[in-house]
């Protein structure tokens, strides 16, 4: 029986993609950490852009760290260039204060490999807002995840679904996890839309960022994924009430069961088997969704 989310520790609510007037945001980096401590977060990566013009940030927040709210140093960066000639943006959450700048030669599949090397989590940033082809995906095999979600390209551009490259990598055998985020800028409603539980022993920057790696997690707009149990016939969900429980599996398999107050539910694997995995999907009665990161049926 394989239980994902089960563990030592506890969950902890956090943001991992988010920017302050380091870079392109209008609030400053205190008011950011201050905004999500008291929205009840327990852990922030306050992530700017990683480009000359804002002078290569890492933004020092640790300074703004209490014994109940914790932030991980990390960075938005960029490197030329994806099939469609667009500058790479890669989320890389657990970065040193003296990581080196970029280098103008540097290529985007060789800057995310320096910021693995580095310690960090990298994860493949809203690929739907600038066209991220599994080319281009397929070419930084060292990622961690792609963002299921991006809250700031939702509410702009009606671009926040990383879900069809996810699929994508994981059809063609790539085992990468999701992620969903705010990627605030404070200039519209794009902060508190989305977010990871992790779950870790404890509200060290260094257990959240190796949880992440681990994919001790799952991502939300406000559903809780609170136990998934994969068997040898079916899978098992436990949640908070739902209109809807979904397990997604490669090319069009895929099972629901739905509500209302769903809190849990049984789904059978007979047709995950082939394709080697499934992920679960959590829909809430406002429309709201969880994410689990992939179950791989072969482990």
């Amino acid at each position: 029986m394989q239980e994902p989310l089960a563990g030592p520790g506890r969950f902890y609510k956090g943001n991992i993609h988010t920017h302050s007037s380091l870079s392109d945001a209008v609030r400053g980096p205190e008011e950011v950490c201050r905004l999500y401590r008291e929205a009840g977060y327990d852990f922030l990566s306050l992530t700017d852009h990683f480009l000359p013009r804002y002078g290569f940030p890492i933004a020092d927040t640790r300074d703004f760290r209490t014994n109940t709210f914790t932030t991980i140093l990390g960075a938005e960066v960029h490197a030329p260039s994806t099939e469609l000639g667009e500058m790479w943006h890669m989320l890389s959450v657990g970065l040193p204060l003296d990581f080196a700048q970029t280098p103008p030669e540097e290529s985007g599949p060789a800057l995310a490999a320096r910021c693995a090397a580095a310690g960090a989590y990298v994860a493949i940033a809203h690929p739907a807002w600038y066209g991220l082809t599994v080319a281009d995906a397929e070419s930084i095999p060292v990622a961690h995840a792609v963002e299921v979600y991006n809250h700031t390209s939702h509410v702009k551009e009606d671009r926040g679904d990383g879900a069809f490259l996810l699929d994508a990598l994981l059809a063609r055998g790539h085992r990468l996890w999701a992620c969903a985020t705010d990627e605030a800028h404070f200039k519209c409603n794009d902060w508190f839309g989305a977010w990871v539980m992790v779950r870790a022993e404890t509200l060290a920057p260094d257990a959240l960022v190796a949880a992440l790696k681990a994919g001790s997690y799952y991502s939300s707009q406000g559903p809780e994924i609170h136990a998934i149990q994969a068997g040898r016939e079916e899978v098992v969900v436990e949640c908070s009430p739902a209109a809807a429980v979904m397990a997604v599996g490669r090319a069009s398999a895929g099972a629901t069961a739905f509500g209302p107050n769903l809190c849990s539910a049984r789904l059978p694997l007979d047709k995950f088997r082939a394709g080697g995995y499934l992920r679960v999907v959590v829909v809430d009665a406002a429309g709201k969704r969880a994410w689990s990161n992939p179950v791989w049926l072969d482990s």
